[in-house]
């Protein structure tokens, strides 16, 4: 159906349909969302918006953007003009905050959706309890009440029936499967839990795997060992869930770091390369915030700027194979959807993109955040490397993290660098051919320093 205008000249629907939002396209969003048949999930329209409205919201839930209902013949005295701002997490919680129980079961009604969320079944409760607690600390909830005071013969019997819940099958068992995960993880027994979620992680099911590798991170540490297992399989899709894994749940040591590397280096999988890439952010952020690991911080700048030593962006899928980017196909050069390219006109820019480049330095930025003195002998390469993208790459999104990156880097510890790189930063930023204000003053330059730049 993407194919079909929704509104405008061209649209096939009545006036009345699209404002009422009757039309074939909302009827199918509108499913698309309940037959996933997650507990008390149903569509929530934030709109319509006043012009200068902003919205926040997590990636992680259902979201599409909608289309205009107003009469399309005032749309060219009412242009509509949106900024979209991606925010991405660079710092842990505090392991030492502290959170109050809420009782998962007694939330009553949410304010938004006027959803009753107290008829949630423990399936997905169990998945709150443990988001809620590590949004607050950086850590796993305590066990459950009942599963703790358990008899380990009763807890065996447990995990025994929770493995089965998790090879229910069908999309609609979706949240019978993450919630049995999540129940494994909060058993009261890490070594227990381990074992099952381990076995899970390699069945030959996607959806088992992805509810399992889950439960590890909610395991937390003690799935360590696991999760390094699960990195040398031969079998690409539990190499990816290993990595992935250890990004979120583990402690930056040498062991973990020896499993994250080579998939970065050497995988044969773009989108295990990919994945390894943004690992070694999660691995650097959670060192800082828990003081485990920081001394293995450069070594994980080093992997990640070798990594783009090596790594090339690719003609944008959709561009290469004239398809919308939601039906692109892998190819024998990637095996994973990199995304649409811009060049936005200009001769500097090509539409090309690269998932390993673009993770890499993703967490780049998220360790530049912390300051020059963690990234050790490595400050200096670091430097060097994103003054290169920045002034070379064709790939704008990759300049664009460089960018931020090297801002972070000057503009956030000044008392930490040198007035040369300093001075440098400023030079290299009036080069490029566009120029970001907001990007700029939220990096810390000031207003007099933005007007000398002649491309706002």
């Amino acid at each position: 159906m993407q194919s079909e205008h929704v509104s405008g000249p061209k649209s096939k629907y009545d006036i009345e349909d699209i404002v009422n939002q009757r039309t074939a396209h909302d009827i199918r969003m509108r499913d698309a969302v309940t037959n996933t048949q997650w507990p008390l999930v149903l569509p929530f329209e934030a709109g319509p918006l006043r012009a200068g409205s902003v919205i926040i919201y997590s990636h992680n839930t259902f979201h599409r953007g909608n289309h205009r209902r107003d009469d399309w013949r005032t749309w060219d005295d009412n242009p509509r003009f949106m900024w979209r701002f991606w925010l991405y997490r660079t710092t842990d919680p505090s392991p030492n905050g502290s959170t109050t129980v809420v009782p998962m079961n007694d939330l009553g009604i949410d304010p938004i959706t006027n959803v009753n969320l107290s008829e949630a079944p423990d399936n997905a409760t169990e998945v709150w309890r443990y988001h809620h607690h590590w949004i607050k600390t950086g850590q796993a909830p305590p066990p459950r009440p009942k599963s703790e005071s358990a008899s380990p013969e009763q807890k065996e019997r447990e995990a025994e029936a929770l493995f089965e819940q998790l090879h229910t099958k069908y999309d609609e068992a979706e949240p019978t499967r993450i919630g049995a995960a999540y129940k494994l993880a909060s058993i009261g027994d890490p070594a227990l839990a381990t074992k099952f979620l381990g076995r899970a992680l390699h069945t030959d099911r996607e959806n088992v795997r992805r509810a399992a590798t889950y439960g590890l991170i909610a395991v937390g540490p003690d799935a360590t060992d696991t999760l390094i297992e699960a990195t040398r399989s031969p079998i690409k899709w539990i190499r990816k869930a290993g990595v992935y894994g250890l990004g979120d749940a583990s402690h930056l040591t040498k062991n973990v770091l020896d499993a994250v590397t080579p998939c970065l280096q050497n995988d044969t999988s773009v989108y295990v390369r990919s994945v390894a890439a943004g690992t070694l952010g999660c691995l650097g952020r959670r060192a800082v915030a828990t003081g485990k690991g920081t001394d293995l911080i450069p070594a994980c700048i080093d992997a990640l700027l070798q990594s783009l030593s090596r790594e090339e962006n690719r003609p944008s899928m959709d561009k290469a194979q004239k398809r919308s980017i939601k039906f692109v196909r892998p190819t024998d050069d990637c095996d994973v959807c990199e995304g649409s390219g811009v060049d936005f006109g200009l001769d500097r820019f090509e539409p090309v993109r690269s998932a390993v480049r673009e993770n890499a330095l993703w967490s780049i930025v998220i360790l530049c955040s912390h300051g020059t003195k963690i990234l050790g002998n490595a400050l200096e390469p670091t430097i060097e490397t994103l003054k290169h993208i920045i002034r070379t790459d064709k790939n704008i999104i990759v300049v664009g993290y460089a960018m931020d990156a090297l801002i972070r880097l000057v503009k956030l510890n000044q008392d930490e660098i040198s007035q040369t790189n300093r001075e440098n930063l400023l030079n290299i930023l009036k080069e490029l051919p566009v120029h970001s204000w907001e990007t700029f003053i939220r990096g810390g330059l000031s207003l007099q320093t933005v007007s000398e730049f002649n491309n706002p």
